[in-house]
Formats: structure tokens, C-alpha cells, sequence
């Protein structure tokens, strides 16, 4: 329908530009040519943005999407009469969803990948490069947990309350290790930076309480639990822990066509084996139908986060070298930095909190999550990515 509604223009309206006016960032006119060929389907922000670029409204489009699905659908299941029709038919859907299944894994490789690329620039960038000048920087104060009942009084922890818990942990692994300690002196590399965010997630304060325990409430630990926090400090199964896999998501439907390949080459079926594939068949299409809210939950958050973080690699290390031209020689003290020095010291933590929850984010679960599932988790991962984009470019 969009495609439909794209070309009515008059003039045709380029995907471009469609693009564009739905304020897609680079790389736009990819995303609308995925969504127009049935790869994936844009989130509610999304959808908003093509409908009013297109003079609709998202209810119309959605109307006429489900209209012209329904009308697709009672086709399909008008079964040819002869066999031969049928098992051409069988062979058609056949190919079509394994296409689909292999585009699904080509997107997600991509998504990946380019999500990682950007992640590491700014892990390296700023990220470790913050963390190297604030080790040397003696006497830091140590920042303060939000307190019991802070957070009991908040219900379902806010992710204000998350990225504080988490800034408070890189202070204190940035403290341990300016003292020697196990954080990790070695900066720079996704090492050191998995140390760091192993401390930050599940290190101890001063106290010796665990930073994810401290105030007691137990649900201060599932929430930092929710974040991929567990996975990530166990080699890294967060949004940055390398090339994403579709495991269940697609090897269900794989599976199932895999089996069924060997009627499909042959030249000749019987009726029973005709009833064999068709049920294959049915079994992965769907897989894949179940499949498709978590993984265009999945693409969406890729794309968010890919924009977070270039902004970080760029705009952040870029504020953090003004900060780092104006700090005093050393050896720093605290008090030596001045009010403002001090000051922008606490943003980067905030920022360094930011870029730790969004790459926490175990969009894996997304995949195999049932579609009620995917609704909830789809509004917390929408609320930790809102409240990091909008903190980061308050700050830098």
C-alpha cells in the first residue's frame, strides 16, 4: 500500500524521497524498499512518519494494509483443482518463503553489523577515552545509588533510575581501577570495555554491596537482569556482542523446508506427497507470520540504536576533547577541575550510562519472544532508547 500510494503521486514520489520526508536518516531509501517488498514493517513512530509524508493518516494506511491482506489471503486459500496446478503453486510458496527467510538473515546480518560498527567507534572513542582521563583525575567523589525509596516509590524502576545505577557503577569501576583494582587498567579494546561494564553491572561499592543489590530492593537486580547485563558480562550476547543470529526465529521454518526439499525438486508427485510439502510449507510461512512482530521490533531498535551511537562516536568524542583540552595537567584532583570541569565529569557518566543501557539491550529476545511478549518488551527497550537519545544530546 505504500508502494501503491508512493507512485500515485504526481509526480511519483522516489523512495528517496519518501524517505526522506519521513525523516529516515542515511541509508533511508533502503528501509523503505525492505518495508515495500514485505521484509519488514515500520514501527509506530515509523508508520506515522511514511502516512503523513504520504497524506494519510496512520489509521488509513493501516486500514487498507489489512484490507488488501485479507483480500491476499482468501486467494490463497483457493486450492487448484489439479495436481499439477497444485504442486505448482506448493513450489511457488516454497521459494517464496525461503527467500524470505534468507532475506531475513541478510537484513539482520547487515542491521548487525552496522550497529556493531558504530557501537565499537564509540566504545573506543569515547567510552575508554573517558574512562582514561577520569582515572587520573584523584579524589572523585563517589557518586550515590538512588536510594530504597527512591526507586520503591517509582514501581517499575524508570530508566532514569537504570542509567543512574549504571553511571554510579562505571564511577565506582573507574575508582577501583584508578586504585589498582580488578576493573581493568589495560584501556581501550572491547576487553577492557567488558570489564568495565561487568563492574559497572555486577561490581561492588565501597560497602562491599553489590552495585545491582545496593538499597535492598530485588528489583534493582531485574531490572539490570532485563538490560542483557548478565549476558553481556559473560562475553557479550548484548546488542554489541557481534553478528546476530535469527536462532529459533528462522531455523523453525528452515527446518521444515529443509525437509520437505526433496519433493521439490522432483519432477513428479504423488497426491500424498503433494499434502506432505503443502503441509511443510504451511508449517514455515507460519513460523515466519509468527515470527514477524519480534523481528520488525528487532530492526526497528537496530536502527535507533545505530543512530544513538554514531551520535556518541561523533558528538561526544568531540565535547569530551573540549573537556579534555581544559582539564588541568597533572596529577588532577578533584578540586582543581572547577565547578564546570566537575560538572561536565558527572554528564559523561550520564552519557557513559546512556551508551551501556542501550548496549545492553538483548534485542535476541526479541526473535524468539511470543507476539503478546514482544508488545511489552518493545515499550521498555522504547523507553531506554527515548530517554538515552534525548539525555545524550541535552548533555552533548
Amino acid at each position: 500500500m505504500i508502494r501503491e500510494h508512493r507512485l500515485a503521486r504526481t509526480p511519483s514520489m522516489s523512495q528517496e524521497e519518501l524517505a526522506e520526508r519521513a525523516a529516515y536518516g542515511k541509508g533511508g531509501a533502503v528501509s523503505i524498499s525492505r518495508i515495500e517488498r514485505g521484509l519488514v514493517s515500520p514501527g509506530e513512530h515509523r508508520l506515522a512518519a511514511i502516512a503523513l509524508a504520504l497524506r494519510l493518516t496512520p489509521a488509513q494506511l493501516t486500514q487498507e494494509a489489512e484490507d488488501r491482506t485479507g483480500s491476499l489471503a482468501r486467494q490463497r486459500g483457493r486450492r487448484p483443482v489439479k495436481l499439477r496446478d497444485q504442486v505448482a503453486e506448493t513450489k511457488r510458496r516454497h521459494a517464496e518463503i525461503t527467500e524470505k527467510a534468507a532475506e531475513r538473515s541478510r537484513i539482520t546480518q547487515e542491521d548487525g553489523e552496522a550497529f556493531n560498527r558504530v557501537h565499537d567507534a564509540a566504545r573506543d572513542e569515547f567510552f575508554l577515552r573517558f574512562v582514561e582521563l577520569a582515572e587520573s583525575i584523584g579524589e572523585a567523589p563517589e557518586p550515590e545509588m538512588p536510594g530504597e525509596e527512591e526507586i520503591e516509590t517509582a514501581g517499575e524502576i524508570p530508566t532514569a533510575i537504570r542509567v543512574e545505577a549504571m553511571a554510579v557503577g562505571i564511577a565506582n569501576a573507574i575508582r577501583g581501577a584508578a586504585a589498582g583494582g580488578a576493573a581493568g587498567a589495560a584501556v581501550g579494546g572491547a576487553a577492557a570495555y567488558g570489564a568495565f561494564t561487568a563492574a559497572a553491572l555486577f561490581g561492588t561499592a565501597s560497602t562491599g554491596a553489590a552495585i545491582s543489590t545496593l538499597s535492598g530492593v530485588a528489583a534493582t537486580n531485574a531490572t539490570l537482569a532485563l538490560l542483557g547485563g548478565g549476558t553481556l558480562a559473560a562475553g557479550g550476547a548484548g546488542m554489541a556482542g557481534g553478528t546476530l543470529l535469527l536462532t529459533g526465529m528462522v531455523a523453525a521454518p528452515v527446518a521444515a523446508l529443509a525437509a520437505a526439499g526433496f519433493y521439490v525438486v522432483r519432477q513428479r508427485r504423488n497426491k500424498k506427497e503433494e499434502e506432505r510439502l503443502r503441509t511443510e510449507v504451511e508449517a514455515a510461512e507460519a513460523a515466519l507470520d509468527q515470527s514477524q512482530r519480534g523481528f520488525d521490533a528487532m530492526i526497528d531498535v537496530l536502527h535507533r540504536a545505530t543512530e544513538i551511537m554514531e551520535y556518541v562516536s561523533v558528538h561526544g568524542t568531540h565535547a569530551l576533547e573540549k573537556w579534555r583540552v581544559n582539564l588541568p595537567p597533572e596529577p588532577r584532583h578533584w578540586a582543581s577541575l572547577g565547578h564546570e570541569g566537575q560538572e561536565r565529569y558527572r554528564e559523561f557518566l550520564t552519557v557513559a550510562g546512556c551508551l551501556l543501557a542501550v548496549s545492553s539491550i538483548n534485542v535476541s529476545a526479541l526473535l524468539t519472544a511470543r507476539p503478546d511478549a514482544v508488545r511489552e518488551m518493545g515499550r521498555t527497550i522504547d523507553e531506554t532508547l527515548r530517554y538515552a537519545d534525548r539525555t545524550i544530546k541535552s548533555i552533548v
